[in-house]
């Protein structure tokens, strides 16, 4: 298990929706002189999708070493194989992230771009249109997507860059011979060994946290439930995806039960069957102190956190089975007060434009809601508990 290694002196630039982030991302492609990583779940065929494409094929053309992951399932096979042509015809090296599962069943929901080892840009943003519902494309939005991303400059870079060419080694060719791709892995797991000596000596203030099925399989949660374990006045998360395991719930409640202002933004409205399942965790957790807020203005995509006001963090990682304990997945954590008070205003504005579940009042919903949640509940918990083998229940 590896362990949340700090780097000081970084400078990390709160993006806020589309609007902010893609006008940095294609300005520092542009910019671009020696190598660009990038890793996203959907590359879309909109608007967005096809600005980044071209940015990233005039980056090629130029010189630069371009290298991009997109996921199977998250990216779709018709627009993934569609892309493997564009990019090959423009010079960008693209890999897919386990086609027709075979790799077993994770995904890479990870957003990440690294360039020139100068950059570095995390968050929950996909490469698609902020207006554009990420599950149906013809669905335009009431208002663009809440979503949130960070630009990173400094000593993190380079761990951030390390990873995504791990990854990339990761998923090289498939026609590698065996011994040549366990070779490459016992290189990878050897570098990591060697850095961890260096990192250790470094003063703390954000970090790269990933989770994979490797020596990364917990540590996400675990950064969330050391962070609720030592908070003292404010926890406030936001995510849209709510259907936490265990530790993380008994975190939140314990968190609410010693006096700590517990604020939960979730989001609603875009999968009736994960609404349901959300709240079958209301009640225990209301019952504790927490306060439940849903977002409805439009589609909630942010998955970020604020404890105390020195504490956050800012990345891909949903409250549920599939990210907590499936997919491949990267947050940053950042220990900076003026960050940290920055995202906490900017959920604080999401949280007044959302409505509040009444405790009482939510005791009193239909018999038949009631029952349509905890079907939802038993149906996940069931199918998460055979996928994750048993690892959702923690």
């Amino acid at each position: 298990m590896q362990k949340v290694r700090f780097t000081a002196n970084n400078a990390v630039t709160l993006l806020q929706c589309g609007a902010e982030y893609f006008p940095a991302l294609l300005a520092e492609i542009d910019a671009a002189e020696r190598e660009i990583y990038l890793e996203t779940y959907i590359f879309a065929d909109d608007e967005t999708g096809s600005l980044v494409k071209a940015a990233l094929i005039d980056a090629a053309a130029r010189g630069v070493r371009v290298q991009v992951i997109t996921d199977w399932i998250g990216t779709g096979r018709r627009q993934a194989n569609a892309l493997a042509c564009d990019f090959l015809a423009g010079g960008v090296n693209y890999r897919i992230f386990n086609p027709w599962f075979r790799r077993g069943l994770a995904r890479s929901h990870r957003k990440i771009c690294v360039i020139d080892r100068h950059v570095a840009l995390v968050g929950g943003l996909n490469i698609n249109d902020d207006m554009r519902s990420d599950d149906d494309a013809a669905m335009i939005l009431p208002a663009p997507r809440w979503d949130i991303a960070v630009s990173i400059r400094g000593p993190l870079v380079n761990a951030i860059r390390r990873e995504a060419h791990a990854q990339w080694l990761r998923l090289g060719p498939l026609n590698l011979n065996w011994h040549l791709h366990l070779k490459r892995r016992w290189e990878l797991f050897r570098g990591n060994l060697a850095r961890k000596a260096i990192a250790a000596i470094q003063p703390m203030e954000a970090a790269l946290v990933v989770r994979d099925n490797l020596r990364n399989r917990q540590t996400i949660q675990r950064a969330y439930l050391k962070a609720l374990g030592g908070a003292r006045k404010t926890a406030i998360l936001a995510n849209p995806y709510f259907a936490p395991g265990r530790k993380l719930r008994v975190a939140l409640s314990r968190a609410a039960e010693r006096g700590v202002q517990v604020t939960l933004l979730l989001g609603v409205g875009q999968f009736r069957m994960q609404d349901a399942v959300a709240k079958a965790y209301y009640p225990q957790l209301l019952e504790k102190g927490v306060r439940i807020v849903e977002y409805q203005k439009t589609q909630l995509h942010a998955k970020v956190a604020v404890i105390d006001d020195a504490w956050a963090t800012v990345g891909s990682s949903n409250y549920d089975g599939l990210s907590l304990f499936v997919n491949h997945e990267a947050n940053i954590v950042i220990r900076d007060a003026g960050f940290a008070t920055a995202l906490r205003e900017h959920i604080e504005t999401a949280l007044a434009e959302g409505k509040p579940v009444n405790p009482s009042a939510f005791q009193k919903i239909p018999w038949v809601e009631r029952a349509w949640n905890r079907f939802a509940y038993f149906l996940y918990k069931n199918i998460l508990h055979l996928v994750t083998m048993g690892k959702s229940s923690e």
